[in-house]
């Protein structure tokens, strides 16, 4: 696989497949290589930023200028023996380098070529640049994200660069799937946009089933309630009673029987449209005893229900990271034994695994020409 990204998007597509054993090569221009190298998140001690580290693990690096006529033909010829080019430049400008679809694909017929951009390669937002921040706003995501009347506030999590980073991985594996069946190649393509608005799931379809615009909840659901985050005597807990059952267990549990006969409160529909006044009468209950009291009694009577940790909680401190093995360590050259995030995909017979240190710039350079020129 030829990897022509950079920043987080195409990065972590990249590596997702590089985890379950893609041999992912990274194109990166010998000036200054991927932007996070330098530029990006907390710097480190040695060649590059955290931000690089965390997002390019398991691939080799290869130094090519794309605007030199010996590097293109370089990477002319690595795609002759490529199974995957990814790429996420604004829409236009691999046409301007030389490394477009249509030019590659008349090298290698079977080239899977995938593209990650902001808004797509086609339609009236094409050619605006692309951002999380944007795609968040302009796909109504902050429009639901943070509380009611509240100011304008994205998700805490980069969904949109995230989340097109792991559809166009799958876009990929289905596209191999497709070449071993009928040997042709294809042009996989997705954006930040539609990945932001393609996980709006409850929010088209409280829409469409309403039309009535979403608005922010908070931590509730707008699917079901008691389905949030609320506050106990020492700080607030999450609980999820999104069904009958489990609404009984949670009354009985915090013993306020007299809940399950409240008008209010008798369906999740009366529920979740009386959700605040729900979640005073479960506060007060709530207060008499901590977090940890709480979430160990509803644990007991059947009730999911956690505290809310923060990652120094989950990353240092909880047992089940530990025992999931979501913390690794890898041997870098230059910082030594670097934390990352381990793969969340478990797989029995072709586990995820730590094969590669995140590559110095060019590290791989004159190793993967030769490979392919021997």
């Amino acid at each position: 696989m030829l990897d022509l990204t950079q920043v987080m998007a195409g990065p972590f597509c990249t590596m997702l497949l590089a985890d379950l054993g893609a041999d992912v090569i990274k194109i990166e221009n010998p000036a200054a290589g991927d932007q996070t190298r330098r530029s990006w998140g907390y710097a480190v001690t040695g060649e590059d930023s955290r931000a690089f580290l965390a997002l390019n693990r398991n691939k080799r690096s290869v130094c090519l200028d794309l605007k030199s006529a010996a590097d293109l033909a370089a990477f002319h010829r690595l795609v002759q023996s490529a199974d995957i080019v990814v790429e996420n430049f604004r829409p236009g400008v691999t046409k301007r380098l030389g490394v477009d679809y249509e030019t590659l694909a008349a090298l290698n017929p079977r080239l899977i070529y995938a593209s990650v951009s902001g808004f797509g390669q086609t339609g009236p937002y094409a050619d605006r640049p692309g951002y999380d921040l944007i795609a968040q706003a302009m796909s109504g995501v902050m429009s639901i994200t943070g509380t009611p009347d509240g100011v304008p506030v994205k998700c805490g999590l980069p969904v949109g660069d995230l989340g097109a980073g792991m559809f166009c991985a799958f876009g990929i594996v289905a596209a191999v799937h497709a070449r071993d069946r009928n040997g042709q190649g294809q042009h996989v393509e997705t954006s930040l946009f539609e990945s932001a608005l393609a996980m709006s799931v409850w929010e088209s379809t409280e829409y469409w089933a309403t039309g009535q615009v979403p608005q922010a909840l908070g931590s509730a659901n707008r699917m079901s309630a008691p389905y949030q985050a609320l506050r106990t005597k020492d700080g607030y807990l999450t609980l999820g009673a999104n069904n009958e059952r489990l609404w009984q267990r949670l009354c009985t549990a915090l013993e306020v029987p007299h809940l399950l006969v409240d008008p209010r409160f008798i369906t999740n529909t009366d529920r979740m449209a009386h959700r605040d006044e729900l979640a005073a009468e479960l506060e007060e209950r709530l207060a008499s005893a901590t977090t940890e009291d709480w979430v160990t009694l509803l644990l007991d009577a059947g009730v999911p229900a956690g505290p809310i940790q923060d990652y120094r909680q989950v990353l240092d401190e909880d047992p089940h990271v530990r025992a999931r093995g979501m913390v690794q360590e890898i041997d870098h050259p230059v910082e030594g034994r670097v934390r990352v995030l381990g793969s969340p995909v478990r797989m029995s017979g072709t586990p995820a695994r730590l094969r590669r240190h995140p590559p110095l710039l060019g590290e791989h350079t004159d190793e993967v020409l030769a490979e392919r020129t021997s």
